[in-house]
């Protein structure tokens, strides 16, 4: 079954297309990677997936549902979550409060219930605590979750900004060059992580420079280039095709 379709997917900034009318699907459950030389419109197609960009054309389906015009908060209501090739936390709160915020997308209780500090204001605060330490838990900060942000080492940080999408509980999560930066120990300590999320059911579609990485954790990857998808398939294929070859030793890697 596939969770998400895209068709016929493009953004144009004035004259520059830099997503054109890309074709693609990730079925639910499993891992998906997106590689391309830079510049390929990689980023550019996650924030259209995510809503953070509307699309100039094209249609993207959630679970057989149109989100194409959609707002990024409802997208992830519907179970869409992403981190960023920049780690987007904050750095003078504390791991867990990182967390907290990014549970917030799930409660109701509003300001009344904040007056009159209701009985849903308190469950919901002891939900969001609980379903926040877990989340830590699950990305192997549990220790660490009254550490701030800021202090925390690069690899430790992918793991918080991580456990900041889990947490919602997601169906698909974005994940935008995880391994940028990191060594050869902590690469294989997140790709055991993103393993294990997968097994969990959650499906995973990542971008990733790495190519052994993309070619060990994914069992299909697609390809662009300028924008465009040149390929895809399995590892075994991409590591084959003349397209792929061409974009990567082709002058413009």
């Amino acid at each position: 079954m596939m969770l998400l379709d895209a068709e016929r997917l493009s953004k144009s900034f004035g004259g520059l297309r830099a997503v054109d009318e890309v074709d693609f699907a990730v079925a639910a459950g499993s891992i998906t990677g997106i590689i391309g030389p830079n510049g390929a419109g990689k980023t550019t197609l996650f924030n259209l997936i995510s809503r953070a960009l509307p699309a100039t054309s094209g249609r993207i389906l959630f679970d057989g549902h149109d989100v194409t015009r959609l707002e990024a908060h409802q997208v992830a209501r519907l179970g869409l979550a992403r981190t960023f090739q920049a780690t987007t936390l904050f750095a003078e709160a504390t791991a867990l409060e990182n967390v907290l915020v990014g549970y917030r997308q799930r409660t109701v209780s509003g300001v009344w219930d904040a007056i009159v500090r209701s009985g849903r204001l308190a469950r919901e605060e002891r939900e969001t605590t609980d379903a926040a330490r877990a989340a830590l838990g699950t990305v192997g900060l549990g220790d660490l979750s009254d550490r701030r942000a800021g202090g925390l080492a690069q690899e430790q940080q992918k793991r918080l900004a991580m456990a900041v999408a889990l947490v919602g509980r997601p169906r698909l999560v974005l994940l935008d060059e995880p391994f940028a930066g990191i060594n050869a120990n902590q690469t294989r300590g997140l790709i055991a992580l993103i393993e294990s999320i997968a097994a969990s059911g959650v499906t995973i579609l990542l971008i990733e420079h790495q190519m052994q990485v993309v070619m060990q954790l994914c069992r299909r990857i697609m390809v662009l280039d300028y924008g465009r998808k040149i390929a895809e398939g399995t590892p075994d294929e991409i590591r084959r095709d003349p397209a792929v070859l061409n974009a990567y030793l082709g002058g413009h890697a």
